[in-house]
């Protein structure tokens, strides 16, 4: 008996504007977005809000009332959230809807989508407190499942969770790791006793999220018969089936025109059809199902390029040299006691700004292409280490 677990990731990063050498000093708004046009933060929002937010959440109530079996978890970035709230209020109104049916979990995560955890304890473990006062703050919700930037893991990841009091933790279901394991089972992190790993089922993930407009890909167009024919295939070799995703896949990697919609609406009633299948939640799967073995994660591992690893934002020297840097100051920056530079550090902190300097080629390359503001890596490099630059000028004048 397979449970679907869907899981989708909501994130928008405070973009930084493109930031010269003659700004420094004088110009402290890092976030104001007028000089990126369309792909500044308020024309994002409100371009992804009708693509994709307003119509998906529509359809996701809409499931949930036919089905009440059907059930979905999400997290979301702080710092989306915050956007949210000041360009896109509907959209919070409409994810407080969907949470309030009680047919979704909210998981937790680093309130900035930072790196933080590989880099600073104690802004880790900051960040995911300010995280669950935001959650309790809009939904009125604890979460007990955990999440790191872009699925990032590893063993000592998953130690440091079960201190804390997460019941789970997700990660990227890859086989360099797995061997002939499936992930479609719940495992034991090494080093662990009560948390649960729950690991993505990228191949049938990844059919929706990445292959699903893709006209040379063998099995387009993928029509919601054959995907639920995978997904059966499943039953008697696995507890679950994670299909997890950045939520954007609907409407905004995927447009409309694609059919994703139409794919989504049909997706719950054909799965159900099946008399074993089931959807769960995270939280649901974990008291659900006992861990078939135990997992050695060692190194890092993230749902992110062909590595799964970190190289996406540490894979070059700008990359290194700015991540060294903003965490360098951490010290002065809290012991300043100033909210306003505690704020923009932070969000300076957050992974795209760094995934922004990624210089990788082919198919990955065209991936880090699409999310940019910039026009090149070296640009979004340059305008960061000027916001440094700045920075630090403020700190020494605090």
């Amino acid at each position: 008996m397979p449970s679907i677990c869907f899981y989708f990731q909501v994130h928008q990063p405070h973009r930084i504007k493109k930031y010269s050498v003659f700004d420094i000093g004088n110009d402290h708004n890092y976030f104001e977005d007028a000089n990126l046009k369309e792909k500044g933060n308020k024309a994002v929002m409100e371009k992804v809000a009708q693509k994709c937010y307003l119509p998906t959440n529509r359809i996701l109530l809409d499931l949930i009332h036919k089905y009440p079996e059907f059930k979905i978890s999400y997290s979301f970035s702080g710092t989306a959230l915050e956007q949210m709230e000041k360009f896109a209020p509907a959209v919070l109104e409409s994810f407080q809807r969907l949470v309030k049916t009680g047919n979704v979990e909210i998981l937790s995560e680093t309130y900035y989508h930072s790196l933080a955890f590989f880099y600073s304890d104690d802004e880790f473990i900051e960040q995911i407190n300010l995280h669950r006062k935001k959650i309790k703050e809009l939904f009125d919700y604890d979460p007990i499942i955990f999440r790191n930037t872009e699925l990032s893991y590893n063993n000592e990841l998953a130690g440091i969770i079960e201190k804390i009091g997460y019941k789970g933790i997700l990660a990227e279901g890859w086989e360099h790791y797995l061997g002939d394991r499936s992930p479609n089972f719940l495992y034991q992190p090494k080093g662990t006793q009560n948390i649960k790993l729950l690991l993505k089922n990228y191949r049938l993930s990844d059919d929706i999220a990445f292959r699903f407009s893709n006209k040379q890909w063998v099995e387009h167009p993928l029509l919601v018969p054959k995907f639920c024919k995978w997904l059966n295939a499943v039953n008697g070799n696995g507890n679950t089936i994670n299909l997890f995703m950045d939520y954007e896949t609907f409407g905004e990697h995927q447009w409309k025109d694609s059919g994703i919609f139409n794919f989504l609406s049909a997706l719950p009633q054909e799965i159900l059809k099946h008399p074993d299948n089931n959807f769960k939640t995270p939280s649901e799967l974990v008291s659900s199902y006992e861990t078939v073995d135990v997992l050695d994660i060692h190194n890092t591992l993230t749902w992110a390029d062909a590595e799964r690893d970190l190289s996406a934002w540490t894979g070059n020297s700008m990359q290194k040299s700015s991540l060294k840097k903003i965490y360098e100051l951490e010290e002065d920056v809290i012991n300043s006691g100033d909210e306003k530079l505690k704020s923009d550090w932070r969000k300076l902190q957050t992974s795209d700004h760094f995934y922004y300097m990624c210089t990788k080629w082919f198919s990955d390359g065209d991936v880090h292409k699409y999310f940019s503001p910039y026009e090149s890596p070296y640009e979004a490099f340059i305008s960061y280490m000027n916001i440094l630059n700045d920075f630090r000028l403020r700190i020494e004048s605090n």
